[in-house]
């Protein structure tokens, strides 16, 4: 079910300094992406301000993307929190809703031991919907280790893991643990599809194709026929806009270059705030090369 290239939404806010949400413009987004052919969407996670949001808009988001969907795609629903009881509302109220999945952050901030840490995911895969792992120490001061994984991996609702480590080596022991096992691993960063997949990953759930879905679609299929020569042109290509979604903390870039290009976005929340002029200069210049 969660295989392919799976943008992670924007969440877009209306122009009045982010106080309310841009629903309509949330719905153009979803449309256009589904019609360029992405395998699913992923609301209220990171690229989508989720740490923002309030308990109703949370719930809302997810509820508009599952209606605009309308079963074309599956939608994998962001519903992690540090907090394990606010993690497990979440993601009722995403299974209540039709969600398809649910991504889940490793809690940040609170460093859990290792038997905390097993314990949080496995009172969420209690709730009985498919959930994906989501690894990203950057954020979250943690890092979810290949064993955890392993052991993770073997309860039936736990399905995959989004990895955005970085670290390669770690992915291949990933991957290496857990082949036994129905388990995805996904990519994290659009820059690491290419060798993820090489590997045995089956996707990525994706910042930059929020702005260009289709190149990323592109690439996916090449891997999968096993084309490595055109999904490595495609890598190249796209390189310096992979590169380009990191100018600042994530998704001051995004949310910038879809309100260049004309897609619904808005403001950010603070303690986020607008892109500074050198990187809205420098991201004019990037997307100059593919428009």
């Amino acid at each position: 079910m969660f295989e392919g290239v799976f943008p992670a939404l924007v969440t877009p806010f209306q122009r009045n300094h982010g106080k309310t949400l841009d629903l309509d413009g949330l719905r153009s987004n979803i449309a256009r992406l589904v019609k360029a052919g992405v395998h699913g969407v992923v609301p209220c996670g990171s690229t989508g301000e989720s740490a923002t949001l309030s308990f109703a808009e949370h719930e809302q988001v997810i509820e508009v993307t599952i209606d605009e969907t309308d079963g074309k795609v599956p939608v994998l629903a962001g519903t992690g929190s540090n907090n394990t009881a606010e993690a497990l509302r979440f993601t009722h109220a995403a299974k209540d809703a039709g969600a398809d999945g649910v991504l889940v952050i490793s809690p940040y901030y609170n460093k859990p031991n290792r038997s905390g840490l097993i314990k949080h995911y496995m009172a969420l895969a209690e709730c009985d919907i498919p959930l994906v792992i989501y690894n990203v120490p950057g954020r979250t001061g943690q890092n979810v280790t290949p064993d955890i994984i392993r052991e993770l991996a073997s309860h039936p609702n736990i399905v995959g893991i989004k990895e955005a480590s970085g670290d390669i080596n770690q992915i291949s022991s990933i991957i290496e643990l857990t082949r036994d096992e129905d388990f995805s691993v996904i990519s994290g960063d659009d820059g690491m599809t290419l060798p993820i997949m090489a590997l045995g990953g089956k996707g990525v759930i994706s910042v930059a194709a929020n702005i260009y879905p289709t190149p990323m679609i592109e690439m996916y299929d090449a891997i999968v026929r096993g084309d490595y020569l055109t999904a490595r042109d495609i890598h190249f290509r796209y390189s310096p806009f992979f590169k380009s979604m990191f100018f600042e903390s994530n998704p001051i870039p995004v949310k910038t270059a879809a309100d260049l290009k004309g897609y619904a976005s808005g403001p950010l929340r603070l303690p986020l705030d607008e892109a500074t002029e050198t990187t809205v200069t420098k991201l004019k210049e990037v997307l100059s090369r593919y428009d």
